[in-house]
């Protein structure tokens, strides 16, 4: 697994400090004798030791922090946290009591700077933001005192040498520190972009998977209507169509019957009967298939209401008339075929229930309606008195009729009254469906 930028930061900051504390000692004890009198060696010495001590604690302190509570929590805009609990009370105790000791060496021999440079680098990390600038600027004025020559300047030029390379050093220092921080502020808006992104991708993912289950149940409740729709319609069919014919059946079977000893009247009667049950047999088919009436196969609405209308008078004996009003328009297949059922359906009511000596059928086109009128001079009936039969969102009789034109945005109305006849009036847009 490869090992990442934080991560060798860690380390740095974890041997690092050890590491130039070594390359220090070497180079200064290599340089002893120009810079350090018997004492100075002695008290080298023993800053060494403390300096060893110090990184001993702290690092058995970071380690034991570490294990308890992590690296602690991340700063806003300070980036990732590369030393555990830092910044904190005991990371600044560190900080200062370590560049007291490096200040101290350095003041020894000059060379020790070596490892006072660390300040530059963990100062930002060890201290808090407001006290990281004070620490930076130490650590420039122990920088500065070596590169003129050591600490205290012995001369004016020193003095002058060192004014000006503690300007260059806080200068460069604090130019760093503000880039880095800068750097810290976009790393740490640019991870807090990503989260976000992750948020808003986390809950695009289950708004997705919500659509998807709503979809499939939208498609289940689409497919039981249309399946409840498919009943609806199939059952409506079979009523206009082998229900009515069988009717016509019975009738012409029965009138056979009464006309038996008449042999021809018998034979006229059934052969209308077989052609009933033909006719009926070709409409159920063409039911379940969904196709449009046998009578609109080759007819258009006017002319196969015109022969309905004729082969309902012939079978009835009922006065029967067909007219077409207004300008003769093309018409849609299932705006054809509702108003043929609906007025096929309203005659079939009218020979079962009327008792009519008369009827009249008007195919009326009015502009962007077309409306269709079946009226008779039957017994009529009380259309509050008489409940409709219905099913399941329209069912037979007047209710089917309702429910037929409700489906292209029609409506039909029922004009009646005991004694008075029936009028049954479909309106149905002229551009439905």
């Amino acid at each position: 697994m490869p090992v990442t930028v934080e991560e060798r930061w860690r380390q740095f900051f974890r041997w690092g400090p050890c590491g130039l504390l070594g390359v220090a000692t070497v180079i200064a004890a290599g340089s002893a004798d120009v810079f350090m009198d018997r004492t100075e060696r002695v008290a080298a010495g023993v800053l060494l030791a403390a300096v060893l001590l110090l990184h001993a604690v702290w690092d058995h302190r970071c380690r034991r922090v570490a294990a308890a509570i992590g690296w602690g929590p991340e700063a806003p805009g300070c980036g990732p946290v590369l030393v555990p609990g830092a910044p904190g009370p005991a990371s600044v105790v560190h900080f200062l009591l370590r560049t007291a000791l490096a200040f101290a060496l350095t003041w020894l021999n000059p060379f020790f700077s070596i490892y006072a440079s660390i300040g530059y680098f963990d100062a930002t990390h060890l201290l808090t933001r407001r006290l990281s600038h004070a620490g930076l600027l130490v650590t420039a004025v122990t920088m500065a005192g070596a590169q003129s020559g050591g600490l205290p300047p012995a001369s004016l030029m020193q003095w002058l040498a060192f004014g000006g390379l503690f300007a260059l050093n806080a200068s460069l220092a604090m130019g760093f520190s503000h880039l880095g921080t800068k750097d810290a502020e976009k790393a740490a808006q640019r991870a807090a972009t990503i989260a976000e992104l992750g948020r808003a991708n986390s809950r695009l993912e289950q708004a997705l998977a919500e659509n998807a289950a709503l979809q499939a149940q939208l498609l289940l409740q689409a497919r039981e209507a249309g399946v409840a729709d498919e009943r609806r319609r199939l059952a409506a069919e079979i009523h206009d169509t082998i229900a009515q014919g069988l009717t016509g059946v019975v009738t012409q079977l029965q009138a056979a019957s009464a006309a038996a000893p008449d042999t021809e009247r018998a034979e006229a009667h059934l052969r209308r009967a077989a052609d009933l049950a033909r006719h009926s047999l070709g409409e159920a088919r063409r039911s379940v298939r969904n196709l449009s009436p046998v009578a609109l196969e080759h007819d258009a609405l006017p002319e196969a209401l015109r022969k309905t209308v004729a082969d309902w008078a012939e079978r009835t004996g009922v006065d029967a008339r067909f007219t077409v009003t207004g300008t003769e328009e093309p018409l849609h297949g299932e705006v054809a075929a509702t108003l043929l059922r609906i007025a096929q359906e309203a005659l079939s009511n009218a020979a079962r229930h009327s008792g009519a000596g008369r009827a009249g059928v008007t195919l009326s086109y009015m502009g962007d309606e077309i409306t269709l009128d079946v009226r008779d001079d039957g017994r009529g009936f009380d259309p509050l008195a008489r409940p409709e039969r219905s099913g399941e969102g329209g069912g037979f009789g007047l209710g089917g009729m309702r429910a037929r034109a409700a489906r292209l945005a029609g409506s039909v109305t029922v004009e009646t009254a005991p004694g008075e006849g029936t009028a049954v009036s479909a309106r149905v847009p002229l551009g439905a469906p």
